[in-house]
């Protein structure tokens, strides 16, 4: 579970991005990061962009544990083809991130406590762990009883953003699937991602 409970958007100034690109972030009035110092533009060193590409993708998806993120590097590692690619495709697995790109939540963080409270079946078993790792063909579903909670509704009613076509989706039955593992191309991020610079950060 995050330990960021309060201001998320504080992310967004911190790491110097719109994150999720959403019309209120505080960057939007002030594109510079906080504190007395915030305004001045230093250059990053080689380690300093690596770091700021791993916090800008953790921040992403709920703020990420560092232990746990460390896991998908090594996991992604081990698995066959690029280290990036198969990095992002972990990420785009987990449970939160699919409710939230499946428009049953309007934020990662949001995605997170629907699913920590038991509303959220997976297959049809109920699966109240937001990092569970789905596969392609799995079905996610929100619970008969949760459909009518307000922040639910609203987040499928919104036109902030679509769903991916690598998910299919039917908003009538609070249901979707995961067609396919994405491509690196295929994940709207709001902001640009660097996990080459991520995978360059843990194998120093």
């Amino acid at each position: 579970m995050t330990k960021r409970a309060n201001a998320k958007l504080k992310l967004n100034r911190c790491h110097g991005c719109n994150h999720w690109g959403r019309a209120k972030s505080p960057i939007n009035k002030r594109d510079y990061r906080p504190g007395q110092h915030g305004q001045r533009r230093n250059k990053l060193s080689d380690f300093g962009q690596q770091l700021l590409a791993k916090q800008r993708l953790k921040g992403y998806y709920g703020n990420i544990g560092e232990r746990q993120f460390r896991r998908y590097y090594f996991e992604a590692l081990r698995r066959k083809g690029d280290s990036s690619e198969n990095l992002i495709q972990i990420l785009e697995s987990r449970l939160d991130t699919v409710v939230y790109r499946m428009k049953f939540a309007p934020t990662p963080f949001a995605a997170r406590q629907i699913i920590n409270h038991g509303h959220v079946n997976v297959n049809g078993r109920r699966v109240n762990i937001a990092s569970y790792l789905l596969k392609t063909g799995d079905v996610v579903e929100v619970r008969e009883k949760a459909r009518s909670i307000a922040l639910i509704m609203e987040a499928g009613a919104s036109q902030e953003r679509d769903v991916p076509d690598y998910l299919t989706v039917d908003p009538a039955a609070f249901k979707g699937a995961c067609a396919r593992m994405p491509a690196m191309n295929d994940v709207p991020y709001a902001v640009q991602m660097e996990p080459a610079l991520v995978i360059e950060f843990y194998s120093r």
